[in-house]
């Protein structure tokens, strides 16, 4: 029998159904700990939540609030919310009475205290799976509210941003990158602006296909012309 993934001991699979105790409000002495020290990476779903929130463009929000990262290893750009300054790289959107873009907060901040692992098998199907970080400063397990993944992902309305996360899953795991496909520099750069800077790929596409998508539906359009555009073009 091929043995389950091997987690840290704060870490614990959810079975199906599995309900556990957490809730956070201003009332918990650790209110607002967990927005320091952390990275935090942003999808580009996360920056359209949050660009509609600040009303900013994608391309001004990445400049002012985003770090990008290429690492070895790293296919594509890696982007992250930019930390304050301050010792204790605080999150720039946390304040004492809590998150002041709450309505656009990213999924990472939505799903804990869960853990989200998404994979795609063979044949192209999504699934998931998920853990509970019980984290030694968090004093949210104390309180008595029992939750269960389906409920915590309806409360958090995680479930459109899991979707089009997942649909990432077809461009960055695709069949011609596990056979070596590497993108260019200039590929790069198209990635960052056809997910991050969507007005700029808006405005492109409304000229061609003759319709205006709003940005939820032009995202899900852009992943598939990515993958044309990197894996399918001649």
């Amino acid at each position: 029998m091929k043995p389950g993934p091997q987690f840290p001991s704060n870490v614990t699979q959810l079975q199906e159904g599995e309900s556990f105790c957490f809730k956070c409000h201003p009332g918990v002495p650790c209110f607002t700990d967990c927005c320091q020290q952390l990275d935090l990476a942003l999808t580009p779903y996360d920056v359209v939540r949050l660009k509609e929130v600040l009303g900013l463009t994608g391309k001004d929000f990445l400049e002012q609030y985003a770090v990008l990262e290429y690492e070895e290893g790293d296919i594509f750009p890696r982007v992250y919310l930019a930390m304050k300054n301050d010792g204790r790289a605080s999150c720039p959107f946390v304040s004492i009475n809590g998150c002041s873009v709450y309505e656009g907060r990213p999924s990472a901040c939505r799903t804990y205290p869960l853990g989200r692992g998404a994979w795609q098998d063979s044949k192209g199907m999504n699934h998931a799976s998920h853990v509970l970080i019980r984290e030694s400063h968090c004093l949210g397990f104390a309180e008595s509210s029992r939750q269960n993944v389906n409920y915590w992902i309806k409360d958090q309305e995680l479930a459109v941003y899991n979707e089009i996360n997942d649909q990432l899953m077809a461009l960055l795991h695709h069949p011609k990158i596990k056979a070596g496909f590497r993108p260019s520099a200039d590929q790069c750069v198209l990635y960052i602006q056809t997910l991050y800077h969507l007005e700029e790929f808006k405005e492109a596409t409304t000229k061609q296909v003759g319709v205006q998508m709003n940005d939820t539906a032009l995202l899900r359009y852009a992943v598939d012309w990515l993958i044309n555009e990197f894996f399918h073009k001649e």
